[in-house]
C-alpha cells in the first residue's frame, strides 16, 4: 500500500540519505540549478548524482500527493485523477501489443506504480530500472503487496548504460522518465540495444513545443522552475527526441503531443484555481496544508531539516508546469511508438565501423 500519512511523509524526507545530511543534500541539489549559480553543463555531467538526491528527497511527498504512479495522464470529462492515469497506462500498454508472458523494460520506473498495473492488465513480466536505492526498496515493498513479486523485479542501474545482453526484452516503456537523461540519444541507443529486433519502444517525454521561445524571459523562467522542481538537466524540444529516435536507429510509428487531444488540461490537479476532493492533496489548498504540515513537522523534529526547501522547489514546480501548460508551450506526454527493425542493419553498420 502506497504511504499516504503525514509520518510517514516526514519519516520518508531524504529517502536513503541519513536525516541529519538532508540539509547538505538540499543545498548541494539546488546548486545544480541555474537560479543557485548551477548551469546546463553541471546538471548533465552530474546527472547522476542530481537525480539521485532529487529522489531520495521528493519520494515521500510524491508518494503523498500521487500515489504510487508518479505522472499526468490526458483526460476525460467526468473521469477522476486516478481512473486517467490508469488508462494513460492501458493506452500504452494497449499500443505495444503486449502479450501474455512477454519480458518488458520500464526505464526509469520510479517506485512501480505503471509497472504493478501493466504487468496486471497485459499478464507479463515487467523488470524495472531505477538507479534510486530508496524507490527500489519501496517498489519491491510494494511488489510484495500487490502479489506481482515472482513476475516483477527491479534492477538497479543507470539507463544509460543498462546491465543487459542486447535483444533481451519484447517491448520496452518510458513513463515521464527518459527526461532525466543527459543525452536523448545515447539513451535511445541503450534502448535499442536491449529491445529485441521487430519489437517496440513507447514513451511519454517531457517537452518544450514549437511554442517555447528561447528568447522569451519568461518561457525561460518557466522551463528553469520545471527543471528544478523536477530534477531535470535540461527539457528537450518534441523534435529533438525525434532525431535521436531516427539516429538510434528506430523507425518511429507515430508520434503526438496528446496533451492537444486532452479534454481536461492535463494541468488541472496543479491548477490553483481547481478544487477537486478526490485529488485534494494536489489542489492549492491541500498543498498549503501540506506545506505548513511540514513547516510544524520539522520544527517539532520529525521531519528533518530542508524538508520545508524540498516543498518549496516542488511548490515552484508546480507553478511552472501549470504556467508551461497553459501556454502550451511545455507538455508531459508527448508521445511515440518506435520500433527496431527486423533487419538490424544499424547495428550491422555500427559493426562495422567499429572494425
Amino acid at each position: 500500500m502506497s504511504k499516504g500519512g503525514a509520518l510517514d511523509l516526514a519519516s520518508g524526507v531524504g529517502g536513503k540519505i541519513e536525516k541529519q545530511q538532508v540539509l547538505s543534500a538540499v543545498d548541494k541539489y539546488e546548486k545544480y540549478h541555474g537560479c543557485y549559480g548551477g548551469d546546463e553543463e553541471g546538471r548533465k555531467a552530474n546527472y547522476t548524482d542530481m537525480v539521485n538526491k532529487y529522489y531520495d528527497l521528493v519520494t515521500s511527498f510524491y508518494e503523498f500527493g500521487w500515489g504510487e504512479s508518479f505522472h499526468f495522464a490526458n483526460r476525460w470529462k467526468g473521469e477522476s485523477l486516478r481512473e486517467s492515469i490508469k488508462r494513460h497506462e492501458h493506452f500504452l500498454a494497449l499500443q505495444l501489443g503486449l502479450q501474455r508472458g512477454q519480458k518488458v523494460l520500464d526505464v526509469g520506473c520510479g517506485i512501480g506504480g505503471p509497472l504493478r498495473e501493466i504487468a496486471r492488465f497485459s499478464s507479463t513480466s515487467v523488470t524495472g530500472l531505477n538507479n534510486n536505492e530508496y524507490q527500489i526498496s519501496r517498489g519491491t515493498e510494494l511488489n510484495r503487496t500487490a502479489g506481482v513479486d515472482k513476475t516483477c523485479n527491479f534492477v538497479k542501474a543507470d539507463f544509460m548504460k543498462m546491465p543487459f545482453p542486447d535483444n533481451t526484452f519484447d517491448a520496452v516503456y518510458a513513463i515521464e522518465a527518459t527526461c532525466h537523461a543527459p543525452d536523448a540519444l545515447g539513451c535511445y541507443k541503450e534502448i535499442y540495444r536491449v529491445l529485441k529486433p521487430g519489437q517496440s519502444f513507447a514513451a511519454y517525454e517531457w517537452c518544450m513545443t514549437d511554442s517555447y521561445d528561447p528568447n522569451n524571459s519568461e518561457h525561460k523562467k518557466i522551463k528553469e522552475d520545471i527543471e528544478i522542481g523536477d530534477g531535470l538537466p535540461d527539457i528537450r524540444l518534441t523534435k529533438q527526441c525525434l532525431e535521436a529516435l531516427n539516429l538510434a536507429g528506430f523507425d518511429i510509428i507515430w508520434e503526438r503531443d496528446l496533451a492537444k487531444d486532452s479534454p481536461v488540461p492535463w494541468y488541472l490537479p496543479l491548477d490553483t484555481n481547481h478544487f477537486s476532493l478526490s485529488s485534494f492533496r494536489l489542489t492549492s489548498v491541500g498543498r498549503f496544508l501540506t506545506t505548513n504540515m511540514v513547516k510544524a513537522l520539522e520544527y517539532v523534529g520529525l521531519a528533518p531539516k530542508g524538508s520545508q526547501r524540498v516543498q518549496s522547489f516542488l511548490e515552484k514546480a508546480a507553478e511552472g508546469l501549470v504556467d508551461g501548460g497553459r501556454k502550451e508551450i511545455f507538455t508531459p506526454m508527448y508521445f511515440f511508438l518506435a520500433r527496431k527493425p527486423v533487419s538490424d542493419t544499424h547495428e550491422s553498420s555500427n559493426a562495422a565501423e567499429a572494425s
